[in-house]
């Protein structure tokens, strides 16, 4: 590992680095998980626009107590290999960013768990304790997670050919078509069908061995 050249991994959060999508886990928990996990895997196929689709699943969750979060984070599990991964790139000297359409509430908590450096996610609104069923802010869009890479990339002074990017669904494929390795996890078909790389096994540490083997990242 100690002969790699410096670089950027920058991942997708639900179904990527953990196993499951957060949005789907609180819609179960909202008692309207048919509805939302609908919404979630047709947003993933690119079938609907995203944005509009988070808008409309965040909707569902108004109502719910903040603390849902707490439940949130006993149902989530890292991807095999996800952690090893991490580690072993950021002895190397990396540093590792998560771009997500999820929400910070659940993804900073696995940012610390996984020391990872960036982080860019989802704001829900909370009033008085509750969901108000609102977003704050920017919607974490394919093109923000594009403008992620790149303006992390650049805060390194690394160029976009020694970035590492990885992902599922559709909202990944901007960041995943314009890094120097860009790599479809376990992803949908159409994203498998536009990634240069693709990653069937559900262990991230797959990840590892097409870096190693790129002659952007070898001495």
């Amino acid at each position: 590992m100690s002969d790699l050249k410096k670089g950027l991994l920058v991942m997708d959060v639900d179904s990527t680095l953990i196993n499951q999508e957060g949005i789907d886990i609180l819609g179960d928990i909202a008692g309207v998980g048919a509805q939302v996990a609908d919404i979630t895997a047709r947003a993933m196929n690119g079938e609907l626009d995203f944005e509009s689709a988070l808008r409309e699943r965040v909707s569902l969750l108004a109502g719910l107590p903040a603390t849902v979060f707490d439940e949130v984070a006993k149902q989530i599990s890292f991807t095999n290999g996800a952690l090893e991964l991490i580690s072993k790139l950021k002895s190397a000297g990396w540093h590792v960013g998560v771009v997500s359409g999820g929400f910070h509430e659940t993804v900073d908590r696995l940012a610390s768990q996984a020391n990872i450096d960036f982080v860019k996610a989802n704001q829900l609104e909370v009033i008085a304790g509750k969901l108000t069923g609102q977003v704050v802010g920017e919607i974490v869009t394919k093109s923000v997670k594009l403008e992620k890479l790149k303006s992390w990339s650049n805060q390194l002074a690394l160029p976009l050919t020694r970035t590492v990017a990885v992902g599922d669904g559709a909202n990944d494929l901007l960041m995943i078509q314009a890094a120097g390795i860009g790599i479809a996890f376990d992803a949908k078909p159409i994203v498998q069908k536009q990634a240069p790389y693709v990653i069937d096994e559900r262990n991230l540490l797959q990840v590892l061995k097409i870096i190693e083997t790129n002659d952007n990242f070898i001495d």
